[in-house]
């Protein structure tokens, strides 16, 4: 099972408005779940113009700590810009895949947001007829689809996706050294030696920068 989550914030900085998820099983979208939430401060107007959601729609609904239990319970979380809900929301049991990352690398060239790659993919999805896009429920079920396409297209499982999506993806870079400052997916394509001479000669390196490099080696 894939639990596809997203939320809905008062602005970039944070403050959940509403979260949402939907199941993928067996190629289906399933379980769908949605709650609005009590933020943590005011909405701001441009956040209300893009989902809607007013201050009185959330007027005593619950926190999303106290909202987020029940959303627990999958090995996977996926979601669409993965690194924003996932800053949003309390610490969540499982690894997570974000399907933003995974088009970028099936697909170059294209626009990435959810409703641009519904359209140039064609996407075959009927979200809840009485919401809209940004929406937490309606953009889950278009991120379910994309999940859908994106294994589909591709072959992999979830734990293929999870290793592709931390390798390509990664964001991680030198601290220190000649390529301080390159990411270590870049290093890696010009120059393998020097992180393969790394791992054998620095035994102190700090476990992400290891892990990362590791990963990198493996995956090129």
């Amino acid at each position: 099972m894939l639990r596809v989550i997203d939320t809905e914030t008062c602005g970039l900085q944070g403050g959940v408005v509403e979260v949402a998820s939907v199941d993928v099983i067996d190629g289906r979208i399933v379980n769908p779940m949605s709650d609005l939430i009590s933020p943590d401060r005011p909405i701001s107007r441009q956040a209300m113009a893009i989902h809607r959601i007013t201050e009185t729609m959330v007027l005593g609904k619950p926190t999303i700590e106290e909202a987020i239990g029940r959303y627990h319970g999958s090995p996977y979380y996926v979601a669409h810009n993965a690194s924003f809900d996932r800053r949003m929301l309390p610490e969540m049991p499982g690894e997570w895949i974000c399907t933003m990352t995974l088009a970028r690398g099936l697909w170059p060239g294209k626009k990435y947001g959810n409703q641009a790659l519904r359209e140039a993919l064609q996407l075959d999805v009927t979200p809840p007829a009485d919401l809209h896009a940004h929406r937490a429920l309606y953009d889950c079920y278009v991120t379910a689809a994309l999940l859908i396409r994106i294994m589909e297209f591709s072959g992999w499982d979830a734990p293929e996706m999870v290793r592709r999506m931390q390798v390509r993806g990664s964001s991680a870079t030198f601290p220190f050294g000649k390529y301080r400052g390159s990411r270590i997916d870049d290093v890696v394509k010009r120059d393998p030696g020097y992180l393969k001479w790394m791992l054998k000669n620095i035994p102190d390196l700090k476990p992400d920068l290891k892990s990362a490099m590791e990963r990198a080696l493996s995956a090129d």
